[in-house]
C-alpha cells in the first residue's frame, strides 16, 4: 500500500513538473528581460584590475556592472542580461533578440569612437530598427546613458559640456506642465511630481551634460527628442535633466532613479520615502514598457543569459569603488 502511495505521488510530481515547465505562451510574456551594457574597468577602484600582472589580457578586457542597476530593474519586476561592451556583435545580436529592453548605465566609459561607445551604438542602432519594423523595443539611459545617446544621435563626440554636478541632489525642473504628462512622470505619484521641482530628491552624480544650447543648435538631437526636464549644478549652470525620443520608446535621464535606494557611498544621495518612490517609479515605468516588447527567451536560454550566472563583489568597502555591489566579467 505504502509502495502504491509513493507511485502515485511521484507520478503527481511529474505531471506537477511538466506543467510549471511548459508553461502556456501568455505566462512567457510576463518574464521581462533587461539587458544592461557593462563598461569597462572592475566598479572596485580598480582592486581587481590591480591583482592582474602587467601583460594578463584580462586588464584590457575586464568590464562590470554596478550592482543598483541591476536591482533597480528587479524593482520593477524584471531580471537583467549583462550585455558584455567587448562580446562579438553576433553575440550581441543574440542577446537582443531574447531581451525586452536595454538600460544604458551610468559610469565614467570614454564616449569617444572606441569599444564601449560602438556597442552602444551597434545595440541603439538594433533598437530603432526593431521599432522600425513594428518590433517595440524600449531603451532607458541614466547619467552616462544620455550622454552616449546624445553622442550617437548628433554624431558629434564634442556635443557635451563641462559641469559640476558631482555627488549631489538636485530638483527636476519641468520645461512646462505638459512634461509631467510624458512617459516616466506618468508614473510618478501627483505628490512626488509637485516635490522634484522643489526638493533636492533626484541625485546628480557628472562632470558631463547636455546643455539646453547644444540641443537647440543640433538639428538631429531636437528631430529625435523631447526635453522634460532641465536641472542646475553646484555653479547655477542649466542642464538638460531628462530626455524622451519623439517617434521611438527611448527615455533618457541625466540624474540617478537607482541611486536614491541602492547606493549608499555617497552622503549626498536622498533616501527618503519619498526619494525611493522616484526609484520604483521610473523602474516600474521602464518594466512597463518592456513588457510591450515581444520577444521571448526559453527556459534554457533564460538561465545561460541571467546575471545570476555570476555574484556581486562589495565594491563600496573601504570607500574603494563608486558603487556599494558591482558585478565584475573577465
Amino acid at each position: 500500500m505504502a509502495g502504491a502511495i509513493v507511485a502515485i505521488f511521484l507520478a503527481l510530481a511529474a505531471i506537477a513538473a511538466a506543467r510549471i515547465i511548459q508553461l502556456p505562451e501568455e505566462s512567457r510574456e510576463k518574464r521581462p528581460l533587461i539587458g544592461i551594457l557593462t563598461q569597462p574597468g572592475d566598479g572596485d577602484g580598480r582592486s581587481y584590475i590591480n591583482r592582474l600582472e602587467p601583460g594578463d589580457p584580462r586588464r584590457s578586457n575586464i568590464s562590470y556592472i554596478a550592482a543598483s542597476y541591476v536591482k533597480f530593474v528587479e524593482a520593477g519586476g524584471a531580471r537583467a542580461v549583462p550585455l558584455l561592451y567587448n562580446e562579438p556583435w553576433e553575440t550581441l545580436a543574440k542577446k537582443f533578440s531574447l531581451i525586452n529592453g536595454i538600460l544604458f548605465a551610468g559610469g565614467s566609459a570614454s564616449l569617444q569612437d572606441g569599444p564601449y561607445y560602438r556597442a552602444g551604438e551597434f545595440l541603439f542602432k538594433r533598437a530603432l530598427e526593431a521599432n522600425d519594423k513594428g518590433d517595440y523595443f524600449p531603451v532607458f539611459g541614466t547619467c552616462l546613458g544620455l550622454e552616449l545617446l546624445a553622442v550617437i544621435v548628433s554624431g558629434n563626440h564634442s556635443i557635451l559640456d563641462d559641469y559640476n554636478a558631482h555627488k549631489a541632489a538636485g530638483e527636476l525642473n519641468f520645461v512646462g506642465d505638459w512634461a509631467k504628462g510624458r512617459s516616466m512622470f506618468t508614473w510618478f505619484p501627483k505628490d512626488i511630481l509637485d516635490k522634484v521641482e522643489h526638493e533636492k530628491l533626484a541625485m546628480q552624480n557628472h562632470i558631463k551634460g547636455l546643455s539646453p544650447q547644444a540641443w537647440r543648435d543640433t538639428q538631429r538631437l531636437r528631430d529625435f527628442f523631447d526635453v522634460l526636464t532641465t536641472t542646475p549644478d553646484l555653479n547655477g549652470k542649466i542642464y538638460i535633466s531628462t530626455i524622451e525620443g519623439r517617434k521611438y520608446p527611448v527615455t533618457s535621464v541625466q540624474w540617478h532613479p537607482e541611486k536614491n535606494a541602492f547606493e549608499w557611498g555617497y552622503e549626498g544621495i536622498p533616501h527618503s520615502p519619498d526619494a525611493v518612490r522616484i526609484t520604483q517609479s521610473a523602474a516600474s515605468f521602464f518594466v512597463s514598457e518592456a513588457l510591450k516588447s515581444s520577444h521571448t527567451a526559453s527556459w534554457e536560454e533564460e538561465e545561460q543569459l541571467l546575471i545570476y550566472n555570476y555574484s556581486p563583489i562589495y565594491s563600496g568597502r573601504d570607500g574603494k569603488g563608486h558603487f556599494d555591489q558591482s558585478y565584475v566579467f573577465w
